[in-house]
């Protein structure tokens, strides 16, 4: 994942520091009718950098 979605600083980061950063964020999961929607804080660091890798990871064509 880090080398296809993060860019900058952020790819540098070693395993446990990715897991920190990501486990770690403030975030809440919502369930409206068949959907699940997470939202992330915007006052947290790294909330750009998850939402960032999370767009790119779902431009990627699927390999199926």
């Amino acid at each position: 994942m880090p080398m296809l979605a993060l860019t900058g600083k952020a790819r540098l980061w070693e395993p446990r520091r990715l897991r920190l950063r990501l486990f770690s964020t403030s975030a809440q999961l919502v369930s409206t009718g068949r959907r699940r929607i997470l939202r992330l804080a915007s006052h947290w660091p790294w909330t750009g950098e998850i939402t960032q890798a999370l767009h790119r990871l779902a431009a990627l064509p699927n390999p199926g």
